[in-house]
C-alpha cells in the first residue's frame, strides 16, 4: 500500500496497542453480522437461545468497548494515528449509545 509523503494516517498501525484495538474491532464486525444474519433470523422458541445468546451479545458488545478503549488509548497515550486505528472508536461509540439507550430509556 503506497502512502501519501509526509502522511502518517494511510498507513497500518504501528504500536501493539494499535494492533490490538484493530483487532477487537474485527471480531466485534464478525461477531455484529453472524448476529444479525444468523441469530436474529431464528424463532426464540429454542433453549440454547434463551441461555446462551444473552452471553454471546454481552461478549460482542464487550469486544466493541474493548476496541474502543484500547483504540482510545493507542491515540492518546501511543500516538497512533493510523486511520485504522480511528475507526476503532466507532464500535464504541455504538455500544455507549446502546447502553445509554437501555438504561435511561423507558421501561418496556
Amino acid at each position: 500500500m503506497a502512502t501519501i509523503p509526509g502522511s502518517t494516517i494511510w498507513r497500518f498501525p504501528v504500536t501493539r496497542q494499535g494492533r490490538w484495538a484493530v483487532g477487537l474491532m474485527a471480531v466485534f464486525v464478525v461477531m455484529f453480522i453472524i448476529n444479525a444474519a444468523v441469530f436474529m433470523q431464528l424463532s426464540s422458541s429454542s433453549w440454547w437461545q434463551q441461555n446462551i445468546l444473552p452471553f454471546y451479545g454481552i461478549l460482542m458488545l464487550l469486544c466493541g468497548l474493548s476496541a474502543g478503549i484500547t483504540g482510545l488509548a493507542a491515540l492518546v497515550r501511543k500516538h497512533e494515528r493510523s486511520w485504522m486505528v480511528w475507526i476503532t472508536v466507532l464500535p464504541l461509540v455504538f455500544v455507549i449509545f446502546l447502553l445509554l439507550g437501555e438504561f435511561l430509556g423507558p421501561p418496556h
